[in-house]
């Protein structure tokens, strides 16, 4: 095990599976004490179970990003149990694609907004307000995608505005909080090897034969090629990257 984030308490939301939960994994092996988080305890034990399994240290704190009383709760009980919070990793977000503008629900326009827009406001106002006052800053990595700011394809307008509105967040509150010790960065995944990226009723193997075509790279990115980045990013070796939306896709929006 690395010793990069030793002594560092770190909260990933989303953490109960895909990006999330190897995004939580990687700082636990390299040191850090972990909070993960979401809506549902049940996938939350389970990467609390895996990290213990591979000597790290993580706990499990159920949270809605989309409402305020419970991010502050979050952020608050992550002090609590740790004695501070130096990273956070806003991971949680959902997809929702497949209509054009004029047939999408306005049902899922606003899970859309409020689960990956209104949601990292909401965590990022929270673990600001606790980083800026505390004598190390903190880091914080959002996770954004390359649909939006970067590339787009059709059917996914919702989505593409959230993320878009997640890029631009993430630079306007880098420059907003830089002075307060806050260094904000993104990541921006294309394709990854998670049930995200498959399209209804595709296998695996499916999902690889159609990357060979669609992806420069010719195949998705692993979760752990997307925790580095973000790892890359909280860490001290990027201390003077700010405001950066780091694309991890293959080569799809070069």
């Amino acid at each position: 095990m690395s010793a990069r984030f030793t002594g560092k308490t770190v909260l990933v939301t989303g953490a109960g599976s895909g990006i999330g939960r190897t995004v939580a994994r990687a700082f636990a092996a390299e040191g850090a004490s972990v909070v993960v988080s979401g809506r549902t305890a049940a996938p939350l034990d389970e990467t609390v179970a895996l990290i213990g399994k591979e000597g790290g240290t993580a706990v499990t704190i159920t949270a809605d990003v989309t409402r305020s009383p419970e991010v502050a709760h979050l952020v608050g009980r992550t002090v609590e149990r740790f004695g501070g919070l130096d990273i956070a990793v806003n991971s949680a977000g959902v997809f929702r694609g497949g209509t054009p503008v004029a047939d999408l629900a306005e049902r899922d326009w606003h899970t859309l907004l409020d689960l990956n827009v209104t949601g990292v406001l909401l965590s990022l106002q929270a673990e600001i307000a606790r980083m800026r006052d505390q004598p190390g800053g903190g880091a914080i990595v959002n996770i954004s995608s390359n649909l939006g700011a970067h590339t787009r394809i059709p059917g996914a307008a919702g989505y593409i505005a959230a993320k878009a509105a997640v890029s631009a967040l993430t630079r306007a509150a880098a420059l907003d909080h830089i002075a307060d010790g806050v260094r904000i960065n993104a990541v921006s995944p294309g394709p990854v090897a998670t049930a995200m990226s498959l399209r209804p009723g595709e296998t695996d193997a499916d999902r690889a034969a159609r990357m060979t075509d669609e992806s420069p790279l010719g195949r998705v990115s692993s979760t752990a090629e997307v925790a580095a980045a973000v790892l890359y990013l909280a860490s001290p070796e990027a201390a003077s990257v700010v405001g950066t939306d780091l694309v991890v896709d293959g080569g799809a929006a070069a």
